[in-house]
């Protein structure tokens, strides 16, 4: 299916781009109204407790206060299939990383009040909680050296006192983990750790683990938080040092991010693998499938979905 919007109406602009590989990320920009946002999420965070046509089975992916069962909601639930193929996030994607673009994963990222802030961190492979990788870049292609596009969208406030988001701009370009060492999952950590002063955790992770050089310390001066209104969204190299304050329980409100992940057609999504396992739950690949976003797709070494699990279908650009 495509859809018959003009090519490029929310493309980024030369300038915004050139923006964009400077610092890593680019936005906040807007998705949806404000009230549009809180009345769809209203709607859908019911049909979402319907959990019959997820692909992974909750009993085997959830752990802790965030886990697998988390992961592609997108592939059962047709607001968020039609969130993943908005021409407001794709066309910029593909301006980034040109024009056949997968969605290879989706994430629900909720902070409760009182929950930590996340732990300063990088992600190129995805190996990071597992040691496998899970998208394996050709190594031809010429717009970036690894990781995924992120395209993270505020479904409630986001702010400092929500815990929002926090970057360290420019900070793309070197990785200082290394993602084939091996973190070690402890649940009773979460919760359970200050660094630098600032609750920090990483779903009963400890990221410090992968550090390159065991010294490092992140330069909290040089972090900037982006604070987003529901509706906003947020697009950044996974490999940007990123992290997130924690909810200081000023408001009873959760704050609720959606993050979308893309990647270029010709990398490798859960290469030699059928399940995925981290956050100390393990789930079959068997009925996973990336969803062609834009252009086309030349390649076979992907599995690749053509509409939910209910028969809704994506959208191509």
């Amino acid at each position: 299916m495509t859809q018959n919007a003009g090519p490029g109406e929310f493309a980024l602009t030369p300038e915004e781009l050139a923006q964009f590989h400077q610092n890593g990320f680019f936005g906040p920009f807007k998705v949806y109204e404000i009230e549009e946002m809180r009345k769809i999420w209203r709607t859908e965070r019911l049909s979402l407790m319907d959990r019959s046509q997820a692909i992974y089975r909750e009993e085997a992916a959830q752990s802790g206060n965030t886990n697998i069962s988390n992961y592609d909601r997108h592939l059962d639930n047709d607001f968020l299939a039609d969130h993943v193929c908005n021409p407001r996030i794709t066309e910029k994607v593909a301006g980034v990383l040109g024009p056949d673009v997968l969605c290879w994963r989706t994430e629900f990222f909720p902070k409760y009040p009182g929950d930590e802030g996340t732990d300063w961190h990088q992600a190129d492979t995805f190996a990071n909680a597992s040691g496998s990788p899970q998208i394996v870049w050709a190594g031809d292609e010429h717009v970036h050296f690894g990781g995924t596009l992120t395209v993270w969208t505020a479904f409630t406030e986001a702010n400092e006192d929500t815990g929002c988001l926090q970057f360290m701009p420019g900070s793309h370009q070197q990785m200082m983990y290394d993602e084939t060492k091996k973190m070690h999952y402890a649940p009773d950590r979460i919760n359970a750790e200050v660094k630098g002063g600032v609750p920090r955790g990483f779903f009963g992770y400890d990221y410090r683990e992968l550090q390159i050089d065991e010294d490092f310390v992140p330069d909290e001066s040089k972090a900037v938080p982006m604070v987003m209104r529901p509706g906003e969204a947020i697009m950044f190299w996974s490999t940007l040092m990123h992290a997130s304050l924690p909810h200081n329980g000023k408001t009873e409100e959760m704050r609720l991010g959606f993050a979308n992940r893309y990647v270029p057609t010709s990398v490798r999504v859960y290469p030699d693998t059928t399940e995925i396992i981290e956050y100390g739950g393990r789930v079959s690949l068997e009925r996973f499938g990336s969803v062609l976003v834009s252009g086309t797709n030349a390649y076979d070494h992907n599995v690749i979905a053509t509409q939910t699990t209910t028969g809704h279908p994506f959208t191509t650009r």
